[in-house]
């Protein structure tokens, strides 16, 4: 029987790889807190619009909603901050769950997968629906000139519904941006 000289000694925890070394965790970092800064201005938006500027328009004459809500949608339309804002909450969520992956913290890449899924959501119903009611307001012609006003229930109706189900999932979106926050500071520690 031979015995070996060299005790066994355990082999030392294996070092992060580059994609999960302390500048990863920095743009993990970055990223989250993007993503919820932008997800969060989104939620705020589309409750504005839910609580106050809806329930507003709806107490008034028709005229005066088809005129506001033209004039809210050329203000969105046209403003490049609203646009990065409406697109890079997207790309920093869909960003951040790569990176948290990556670097072995899969608990928080599920957590911002699923916030980016939500808010997917939100940009699938806001193409799918809002825009198109948003087109069909513009192109009604002149508001003095209208005769149909069928639109405006549709809009109190249908788009009102999926604004409040965009606030919804931007909540939802927020929240487990929120824990993947947590997790985030957990596993970096």
């Amino acid at each position: 029987m031979t015995i070996n000289p060299t005790p066994h000694v355990p082999s030392p925890p294996p070092t992060p790889s580059a994609a999960g070394g302390p500048r990863s965790t920095r743009l993990a970092a970055t990223l989250i807190t993007l993503s919820t800064v932008l997800v969060g201005l989104m939620a705020g938006l589309f409750f504005a619009f839910d609580v106050s500027v809806m329930p507003g328009l709806a107490a008034g004459d028709e005229q005066t909603y088809v005129t506001a809500m033209r004039a809210f949608n050329k203000a969105i339309d046209g403003n490049p901050l609203f646009g990065s804002v409406f697109l890079l909450a997207l790309v920093a969520a869909a960003a951040s769950a790569v990176v948290e992956y990556r670097g072995g913290r899969r608990a928080t890449a599920l957590w911002v997968g699923a916030a980016a899924v939500a808010y997917l959501v939100v940009l699938v119903i806001t193409f799918a629906v809002n825009i198109p009611l948003n087109n069909e307001l513009a192109d009604a012609g002149a508001v003095e000139q209208m005769k149909d006003f069928s639109i405006v229930e549709r809009f109190k109706s249908t788009w009102v519904t999926t604004n409040i189900l965009r606030t919804l999932l931007c909540t939802v979106a927020l929240t487990a941006l929120a824990r993947a926050t947590l997790l985030h500071g957990r596993a970096t520690r």
